[in-house]
């Protein structure tokens, strides 16, 4: 198998971190893909790029889906061939992209799994009441949960926030999301609470020479990682009875979900989660439109 050039790559990477303000996930995910074809396909320079064709590209999605790789990673795979050929041809590496006429896989659109309003208040609780003993992490762990179903931002935003980005006394987050968009979310009093006890109680007995402005610290003071948030929901909500066992993720679909079904705007969730299109917020309009029917087929006696 032939080495990609990797002046190519190299090129295509920066055009997508500086020019597109993709993510550092989308980026890696991207080259790879790319990266990946160019050696199936032996392209080592601009002449073996311009000998690509659309039978090309669509024999390696084939065998890409031999492979057995799913519909998401077929998706993902058509989209970097996509953004690299388009930009080949705006950067005069190929004189036509060999790619317009590539379709890609839709990807199965599944309702994702959220809390019930009381499942999600238990957890709270739980988290509350593990924060009594005084460890510092059980107080971070409970500020972690509430920001995160207060807001409904990733976890990759809350591990990101520094300590100045909270506003306590407007009860507003500020928070750096996909292709380093700023976006100002607001939170309630519970986790407004949640963050002062940890900032009072917690941080202090954390922090370390290193630790930074960092929010949120791990044992050793350092800036905490997804893993380690993950890993508290996970432990949290194995406390709470019948409720699906849900990453923090699944508390940003819940916050999401909540909110439509509370009466807010599908625009202002588009908002706060930080969606580029509103389309992907329209998911959770249909969880909730799932959970209604399910509640009215338990309680319409003509149902």
């Amino acid at each position: 198998m032939t080495a990609p050039e990797p002046e190519v790559l190299s090129a295509f990477e920066r055009h997508l971190r500086a020019e597109r303000g993709r993510s550092e996930n989308t980026v890696r995910a991207y080259t790879r893909d790319v990266s990946a074809f160019l050696g199936a396909a032996g392209v080592e320079d601009d002449a073996g790029l311009r000998s690509v064709t659309l039978a090309d590209l669509r024999g390696w999605l084939g065998s890409v889906a031999r492979s057995g790789a799913a519909r998401s990673t077929l998706a993902r795979t058509s989209a970097s061939l996509r953004t690299f050929f388009r930009w080949c041809e705006r950067t005069g590496r190929v004189e036509q992209d060999p790619s317009l006429r590539l379709a890609a896989p839709r990807r199965h659109r599944t309702l994702p799994p959220v809390l019930t309003q009381r499942s999600a208040g238990a957890l709270l609780e739980v988290a509350a009441t593990a924060a009594d003993d005084d460890d510092p992490v059980h107080l971070r762990d409970r500020a972690a949960l509430e920001l995160l179903y207060a807001t409904g931002i990733r976890v990759s935003e809350l591990t990101g926030l520094d300590v100045d980005d909270v506003d306590l006394d407007a009860c507003v987050a500020r928070v750096v999301g996909k292709g380093d968009k700023e976006r100002r979310v607001p939170f309630g009093t519970p986790a407004r609470d949640a963050v002062t006890e940890w900032l009072e109680r917690g941080r202090p007995r954390l922090v370390v020479g290193g630790s930074g402005p960092a929010l949120l610290l791990g044992r050793r003071g350092r800036r905490v990682d997804p893993r380690q948030v993950r890993d508290a929901v996970h432990r949290l909500l194995a406390h709470v009875p019948d409720a699906p066992d849900l990453g923090p993720h699944g508390l940003r679909h819940s916050a999401a979900t909540h909110l439509l079904e509370g009466g807010a705007d599908l625009r202002m969730v588009q908002e706060l989660l930080g969606h580029a299109s509103l389309a992907t917020t329209q998911i959770y309009t249909h969880v909730s439109v799932d959970r209604l029917k399910r509640s009215f087929a338990q309680a319409h006696p003509r149902a």
